[in-house]
C-alpha cells in the first residue's frame, strides 16, 4: 500500500508539472500549436542526413531563470520552460524579454540508458542563440558561440556512474547590441524588424557511439562524369580503419565501395537519375566504419545527383542552369518565422507545410532569408524538390548602400573580433547544409548590411564550395565578383542594371500587403510596400507583376524572388497570414503565372 501510495503521489506531481505549461500571451497562433505534446516535443530524428538507430530526445520542460549577466547558477529557478522554444516565444510558456544585460539559465536532469554504458555519449545542440556554456554534474564541459548551427561533444567522461545526470546551460545573446549574425531580430520590434530570439531554439538530443565513430558526411555529385565523391569525417580512426559505402536506388543495391578512413571515396553512378524540383530523386546510402574486420559504426544517409552552373544562351544572355539546361529559378523570400514559436516551428508538419505550399503555388525555389533552419527543413526541401538560396544571417552595421550602381564607396570596417566571428559562423553554416542537394546558392551579404571585404569573402566562399553558386550581395552593394548580379526593387519588377558576364537576377520584389482581421500580430501598424483591401486585388497585382517578370525573363532576368511566403509580425505582405490559417491569394491564378515564369526558358 505504501509503495502504491507513493507511486500515485509521484504520478500526480508529474501530471501537475505538465499541466503548468501553456502557451504564453495572447498573440495569434498556428493550428499546430494546439497539437504540441509537452512530453513529446518535436520527436522526429533531428539529423536525417546522417541517422543512427539509437538516440534520446531531451526536449521538454526544463527549469529556467533569467539573471543579470555574470552571476553564478541560481539556487532557485523562476519556473519551467518548454525546450526548444526561445524564451521570448509563446510556446516556451515564458514569453519574457531577456536583453543584453541578462542571461538565461536552463536546468534539467536525465538518465542514460543502461545499454549505452560501454559507449561514448554525444550530446547534440541543434542551435542556441548566441553564446552558450554547458555544465554537466557541476563541471563546465563546453562553450559555443553562434546562433544557427549545431554543436556536439562527448559527455561520457563527466557522467555519474549511475542515476540522474544534472545538465545546466547558460546563454547570453546581445541581439542588436552586438556584432554577431542575428537576421531580423531586434530589441525594439517594429515594421520589418522582429522579436528577439534568445537561447535554445532547436532540439537537444544524445546518442551513443563507439570509441571511433563517424562525425560528418560531405557528398559532392558530378553528373558530367556520373561520379559521386563521399568524404566521411571521423573521430579516432587510423589509416587501417575502413569506410564502406553502400548506395541504393530504392531497395536495389547498386554499388558497394570501400576505402581507408583517410581517403575520400569516389563512386560511379551509371545512368544517374538526376534530381530537380520536377523529379526530386534521392539515392540512399548506408555507411559503415569497419575496424579490425568489425562494423564499429553505421549511419544511414542520402544524396542526389544534380549540377548547378551558368552558361551563355543562344541570345548571348548568361543564364542559370540546372543539370546543364537553362532553368529559371523563381520562389518566395522565406523568413521562417512563427507567431507562436518565433524561430521554431511548433511541429515538423508545420515546418513541412510552408515548403509544400510553396510548391503548390508553383514555385521551384526558396530564398531562405537571413536565417538558417533546422536540418529537417533542408531534408523536406530535398525530398519535396525545392531549390534553396541560403543567406548568411546579417549582423553588425551597414555602410553606405548603393543599390542602383556598382559600389564606389568604402566598405564597413569590422572589428577584428567581428570579422573573425563572421568567418567562423559562415563556414559552420556552409558545413552544416553542405550535404543537402536542395541548397544550390550561397548568399554571404544582403543589401550592404554588414558587408565587408566582398571580393575576398566571395572568393573564399567559392573556393570552399566550388559545387554551388555564390550570390555575392543580394540587392547590393554590387561588385563584379561571384556568379550573379542581384537586384532588389519594390513593389514591381525592374531591371535597372544588367550584367553581360553573369546572370542577372531579381533577388527581391513584391511586398503586396493585405491585413486580415483576426490574423494579425498587432491590431495596428501593419506594413506592406503597397496595401490592398481584398484577395482579388492582391491577386490581380501579383499577376500583373508576374507578367512583367515573365517579359523580363526573356530579355535578361534568370531568377526572381517574391516577398514573401507569410506575413511576419508587423509585415502583412505574405502569400499566407502569419498563423498560416488563410491563403491570401487566388492559389490557382498564382500557380498559373508562376509556372509560366518557371518554364519561361524552356520554350
Amino acid at each position: 500500500m505504501k509503495k502504491t501510495g507513493f507511486l500515485f503521489v509521484l504520478i500526480i506531481c508529474v501530471l501537475q508539472a505538465f499541466a503548468q505549461w501553456k502557451p504564453a500571451g495572447d498573440k495569434i497562433k498556428t493550428s499546430w500549436a494546439e497539437k504540441i505534446d509537452v512530453k513529446n516535443v518535436l520527436p522526429e530524428y533531428p539529423r536525417p542526413i546522417m541517422e543512427r538507430a539509437e538516440w534520446v530526445n531531451l526536449n521538454g520542460l526544463w527549469d529556467y531563470a533569467i539573471l543579470k549577466a555574470g552571476l553564478a547558477e541560481p539556487s532557485k529557478f523562476d519556473g519551467q520552460i518548454l525546450v526548444p522554444f526561445a524564451v521570448e516565444s509563446s510556446l516556451s510558456g515564458v514569453q519574457k524579454t531577456v536583453g543584453d544585460e541578462n542571461e538565461v539559465w536552463y536546468k534539467r536532469s536525465f538518465t542514460v540508458p543502461s545499454k549505452w554504458k560501454n559507449n561514448k555519449i554525444l550530446l547534440h545542440f541543434g542551435a542556441v542563440d548566441w553564446k552558450s556554456e554547458i555544465w554537466l554534474n557541476d563541471i563546465k564541459i563546453s562553450s559555443h558561440t553562434g546562433g544557427y548551427t549545431p554543436f556536439t561533444f562527448d559527455i561520457q567522461p563527466f557522467l555519474n556512474k549511475t542515476g540522474d545526470q544534472k545538465l545546466v546551460v547558460r546563454v547570453w545573446d546581445p541581439t542588436d547590441k552586438g556584432f554577431q549574425p542575428r537576421g531580423k531580430q531586434t530589441s525594439k520590434p517594429n515594421s520589418i524588424w522582429y522579436t528577439a530570439v534568445t537561447g535554445i531554439w532547436q532540439t537537444i538530443w544524445m546518442e551513443p557511439v563507439a570509441d571511433i565513430y563517424i562525425e560528418n558526411i560531405r557528398t559532392t555529385s558530378n553528373i558530367d562524369k556520373n561520379l559521386l565523391t563521399v568524404n566521411v569525417v571521423s573521430n579516432g580512426t587510423t589509416s587501417g580503419d575502413v569506410f564502406e559505402v553502400k548506395v541504393y536506388d530504392g531497395k536495389n543495391l547498386i554499388s558497394t565501395t570501400k576505402a581507408s578512413s583517410c581517403q575520400k571515396l569516389e563512386i560511379s553512378i551509371p545512368d544517374a537519375k538526376l534530381w530537380s524540383p520536377e523529379t526530386p530523386f534521392l539515392y540512399t546510402m548506408k555507411i559503415n566504419l569497419i575496424s579490425n574486420g568489425k562494423v564499429i559504426d553505421q549511419v544511414d544517409s542520402y544524396f542526389a545527383m544534380r549540377k548547378i552552373s551558368t552558361k551563355r544562351d543562344k541570345n548571348g544572355i548568361v543564364r542559370l542552369e540546372l543539370n546543364n539546361k537553362a532553368y529559371f529559378q523563381f520562389g518566395p523570400l522565406d523568413q521562417g518565422w512563427w507567431p507562436d514559436g518565433l524561430y521554431t516551428a511548433p511541429t515538423d508538419d508545420a515546418l513541412k507545410y510552408d515548403i509544400q505550399k510553396t510548391k503548390d503555388f508553383g514555385f521551384n525555389m526558396i530564398r531562405k532569408h537571413v536565417k538558417v533552419e533546422s536540418a529537417r527543413w533542408y531534408m523536406h526541401c530535398d525530398q519535396l524538390g525545392m531549390l534553396v538560396w541560403q543567406d548568411m544571417p546579417s549582423g553588425d552595421h551597414s555602410p553606405q548602400w548603393q543599390s542602383h550602381k556598382y559600389f564606389d564607396g568604402s566598405e564597413l570596417k569590422r572589428s577584428t573580433e567581428s570579422e573573425a566571428n563572421y568567418r567562423k559562423e559562415w563556414k559552420e553554416i556552409m558545413d552544416f547544409v553542405y550535404p543537402n542537394p536542395s541548397v544550390i546558392c550561397w548568399v554571404p551579404f544582403n543589401e550592404a548590411w554588414g558587408q565587408f571585404k566582398t571580393p575576398e569573402i566571395v572568393e573564399w566562399t567559392k573556393s570552399y564550395d566550388p559545387s554551388r553558386l555564390v550570390n555575392p550581395a543580394s540587392g547590393g552593394n554590387h561588385y563584379p565578383v561571384g556568379d550573379m548580379l542581384d537586384l532588389h526593387n519594390y513593389p514591381g519588377p525592374d531591371m535597372y542594371l544588367y550584367d553581360g558576364q553573369r546572370p542577372t537576377v531579381l533577388g527581391e520584389y513584391g511586398g503586396i500587403g493585405l491585413a486580415l482581421e483576426g490574423h494579425l500580430w498587432a491590431a495596428d501598424k501593419n506594413w506592406g510596400y503597397v496595401q490592398f483591401k481584398n484577395s482579388k486585388e492582391v491577386t490581380d497585382e501579383y499577376v500583373k507583376y508576374g507578367e512583367s517578370l515573365l517579359k523580363m525573363s526573356k530579355s535578361g532576368f534568370s531568377a526572381g524572388v517574391y516577398t514573401q511566403t507569410t506575413d511576419v509580425e508587423g509585415e502583412v505582405n505574405g502569400l499566407m497570414t502569419y498563423d498560416r490559417k488563410v491563403i491570401k491569394i487566388d492559389e490557382q491564378r498564382v500557380r498559373e503565372i508562376n509556372r509560366k515564369i518557371c518554364n519561361s526558358l524552356n520554350e
